[in-house]
């Protein structure tokens, strides 16, 4: 659907095919293939035989589903719903599943078959976010009140679960500082449009209801919660005293030693990197990093890095600019009343979320983080197209000048 859908924006998408999402589309397809043919000239034992172009190709795969959607709030949502349909189907229908959730209670780290644990993580949090700013609309009276009460309440208390079985420090770090931007964010604008009383109630039995629910599920946790924080506290200690001879083979010690590694790699190619290979190369070819590290791990566990040491800044400048634009975009369409709050809230939070959960996991090059990302820029950028449509206002006007 997402390959269709790029291929009706360049047929018959007048106005919107020549914005920035298809200019950066063609611009990450260019650093691509630069980055591999200076990797070529330069250490072509380590390089394929023709650029894989896909690697980054496929983070535009939302243009297509944008596309589909057709700026309708409605069909944005259904897809979202649908997703978090899956999600659900996926974890409670499967065959052997419901034993990863026996295991999880009883205090094991389990992943419901989904890559692993911090992939499933990833999906729980996304969903929970969502599930969060939505849900006024789902606990609004009216048609099917209590079915979708019942559902919403079902999902929360899934993906509450779900959080905490999974055992991922960097989905609990996030989730935390996301309920306090999304506090905070409410809070402001209810004050700043004079909707305290319309907010207030609402707002406040939902935050109770949190609260008991966070409360609740660390206590349930607290076992595993320690045993996780615990567990690395002397590596974090060793790392901070400069002491990395002796550091340990653990979680976090494997991504520090990785991550020290990749600077310098880094600086031997800062601008358009190590290609495609770059990831797999730090780990591999560091000689100083422990034999564990070489033999078991193929990436560097932090997004930001893997695209810096494959694609160079190039590659950062290009990935930016589209976030750029999106966020922008997302900011201007909300101003513009295209976008509805909790879909402006459910942007900002899920960009939080994903920025702190990609320093610890390279999820945009797996398939989970590409098909999340793009599921929720999907949504996002229909809007912006759709307000870009209506208004005739750019994005960036000085620099595409033909954007609708």
């Amino acid at each position: 659907m997402a390959l269709t859908g790029l291929f009706a924006v360049l047929r018959w998408g007048q106005g919107i095919r020549s914005g920035a999402a298809l200019w950066l589309l063609l611009v990450v397809v260019i650093v691509q293939i630069v980055s591999w043919v200076g990797g070529y000239l330069h250490h072509p034992q380590w390089m394929t035989d023709n650029p894989q172009i896909d690697r980054l190709a496929k983070w535009f795969l939302f243009i297509g589903l944008a596309w589909w959607l057709g700026g309708s709030t409605r069909a944005t949502l259904l897809a979202w719903g649908l997703a978090l349909v899956g999600l659900m189907a996926v974890v409670w229908l499967i065959d052997g599943n419901l034993t990863h959730w026996q295991l999880g209670l009883n205090g094991r780290r389990v992943d419901f078959g989904i890559r692993n644990a911090q992939h499933t993580a990833l999906f729980f949090g996304a969903a929970l976010i969502g599930l969060l700013c939505f849900a006024r609309r789902c606990l609004a009276p009216g048609r099917m009140a209590w079915l979708r009460r019942l559902g919403w309440g079902a999902a929360v208390g899934s993906c509450l679960v779900g959080i905490g079985i999974t055992q991922t420090r960097a989905v609990w770090l996030a989730m935390m500082v996301v309920l306090i931007v999304m506090a905070a964010v409410i809070a402001l604008h209810a004050y700043a449009v004079g909707h305290r009383g319309r907010w207030g109630k609402p707002a406040l039995v939902g935050v109770v209801l949190l609260v008991i629910a966070v409360v609740a599920s660390g206590w349930w946790f607290q076992g595993a919660v320690e045993k996780r924080l615990e567990a690395e506290r002397s590596v974090i200690t060793q790392a901070l005293e400069d002491d990395w001879k002796t550091l340990s083979y653990s979680s976090i010690g494997n991504r520090l030693l990785s991550w020290r590694a990749s600077v310098e790699w880094i600086k031997e190619r800062p601008l358009i990197g190590w290609g495609e290979e770059g990831r797999s190369l730090v780990t591999t070819e560091t000689e100083w990093l422990p034999r564990q590290t070489r033999e078991n791990y193929g990436h560097l566990h932090n997004t930001f890095l893997e695209l810096l040491v494959s694609y160079g800044l190039l590659g950062v400048m290009a990935i930016g600019a589209l976030v750029g634009w999106v966020c922008l975009g997302t900011w201007k369409a909300w101003r513009g009343g295209t976008i509805p709050d909790d879909m402006a809230l459910f942007g900002l939070a899920f960009s939080v979320f994903y920025f702190i959960v990609g320093q610890f996991e390279s999820y945009s090059f797996f398939w989970s983080g590409s098909y999340l990302q793009n599921l929720v820029l999907g949504g996002l950028v229909t809007h912006i197209w759709r307000w870009q449509v209506e208004s005739g206002q750019r994005i960036f006007p000085a620099t595409f000048r033909q954007e609708a």
